[in-house]
């Protein structure tokens, strides 16, 4: 073990071992456990202090796919004893072959059935005997039992061939298979109706935003992302939650991979309830039970974590419950920025704008964390905040040959532009 000190396990592609002698040796990292040695590095060689770099693993895609796969299941019978989910699980191709089989192999083995029962009767050696009454009229052979046994199973019934009442194994043997396609195609049905009505689709249509923000809100410190649904059948008792992922170690020493807490958006007040007709900003307010209550601008860099979102509700359309999945590293967490508004007033109606859905725009935010603002506030000492930087401008600059009245028009346009987004114009007239 002691030639993996000071490696980065998922850079260099190791698999270590589910056991550990040393607990001294383990450095919890987010993602992975890296051996101790050079903390700051890669390498033993490594300048000590060095940032420790190494590829970030997300436990959930943007697009919701979750990054777990189970490794050494050996008790596989439990899948078999779920039939029905372990079906509707497949992916599409091995459904349909599994669909395609289970129908050709009844039909294989009771066209089998029915040709086994007129060559035990002799049908086979008679059938070109006119006086002979067989089991099945026009059975000559393995190919038309097989056809008979498929218009029995589908209840085709072309009439050419039909059992006579001269054969009680055969008319015990058309009951049992009625009884058992009968089950057969209410069982494999309903596994495509399941699986066709999944509600995974309609996820593909509530949106989330990119990066999340923290700003201040009402005087508060606040972890904000937003939601939206681009159809316009809605959900239907739409719910949101967030959790937390870091990994953690104990005051006893143990070593918690991908600890999971709980991220308060509105649980007590009713506002994790959403009526989501247009996006709406969902807000965490950082307080002393906040998990971020101790985080800084600062910090937030060296911080490794991972949010994840989960958005709950029923389609309208089927009634049927849809999940849909995202998260946010503390890279896409973005400090002292704020949501652009995309909603507008038109005539008759609000007009929602999804090309601004992702965007934000800076805001004064004091770069400390929510415990030294409310020690600020307890003092009665004014909150600093930072100036901000101006939006950068997409626009070209004026070149040298522009007429006055164009520019002072051009100018007079931008003024206007500016005061539209409201908020940034007033936190900076608060501010001086």
């Amino acid at each position: 073990m002691s030639s993996f000190k000071g490696q980065d396990v998922e850079k260099q592609g190791i698999k270590l071992p589910k056991k550990w002698i040393d607990s001294n040796e383990k450095i919890p990292t987010d993602r992975t456990m890296v051996v101790g040695g050079v903390v700051g590095g890669g390498d033993t060689s490594d300048p000590p202090g060095g940032q420790l770099r190494k590829r970030r693993q997300r436990y959930v895609e943007k697009d919701g796919k979750c990054n777990v796969h189970h490794g050494n299941v050996r008790e596989t019978y439990r899948y078999l004893t779920d039939i029905f989910t372990t079906l509707v699980d497949l992916k599409w191709r091995l459904n349909l072959l599994v669909f395609t089989l289970v129908y050709t192999t009844t039909w294989v083995f009771f066209g089998f059935i029915w040709w086994l029962i007129a060559y035990i009767r002799g049908d086979l050696d008679h059938a070109d005997d006119n006086e002979w009454t067989p089991c099945v009229n026009n059975l000559n052979g393995f190919v038309s039992a097989f056809l008979f046994s498929i218009e029995t199973e589908t209840t085709i019934g072309y009439g050419y061939r039909v059992i006579t009442d001269k054969c009680p194994e055969g008319i015990l043997l058309l009951l049992v298979q009625a009884i058992l396609g009968s089950i057969v195609n209410a069982f494999m049905v309903g596994c495509m109706f399941v699986k066709i009505s999944q509600p995974k689709n309609r996820a593909e249509t509530l949106m989330f935003s990119n990066t999340a923000v923290i700003s201040m809100r009402d005087s508060k410190l606040c972890l904000m992302f937003r939601v939206g649904d681009l159809r316009n059948s809605h959900i239907v008792e739409a719910s949101i939650r967030a959790k937390l992922i870091r990994s953690k170690q104990t005051k006893e020493g143990e070593f918690i991979p991908l600890n999971q807490t709980d991220i308060n958006v509105g649980f007590d007040t009713g506002d994790d309830r959403l009526f989501l007709v247009s996006p709406l900003i969902i807000c965490h307010e950082i307080n002393k039970n906040s998990p971020f209550w101790d985080i800084s601008q600062e910090q937030l860099v060296r911080e490794e974590f991972e949010i994840v979102v989960i958005l709950e509700g029923m389609v309208e359309a089927t009634g049927m419950t849809c999940q849909a999945r995202s998260s946010y590293l503390n890279s896409e967490v973005l400090w002292g920025e704020r949501f652009t508004p995309v909603l507008s007033l038109e005539e008759g109606f609000y007009e929602v704008d999804y090309d601004t859905f992702h965007h934000t725009y800076p805001t004064p935010t004091p770069s400390c964390s929510a415990r030294e603002l409310a020690e600020l506030a307890k003092k009665g000492e004014a909150i600093p905040l930072p100036p901000i930087s101006p939006p950068a401008t997409l626009g070209e600059p004026p070149s040298p040959e522009e007429m006055p009245e164009e520019k002072a028009k051009a100018e007079e346009e931008e003024a206007e532009e500016t005061v539209s987004n409201g908020d940034v114009n007033r936190m900076e007239c608060v501010q001086e």
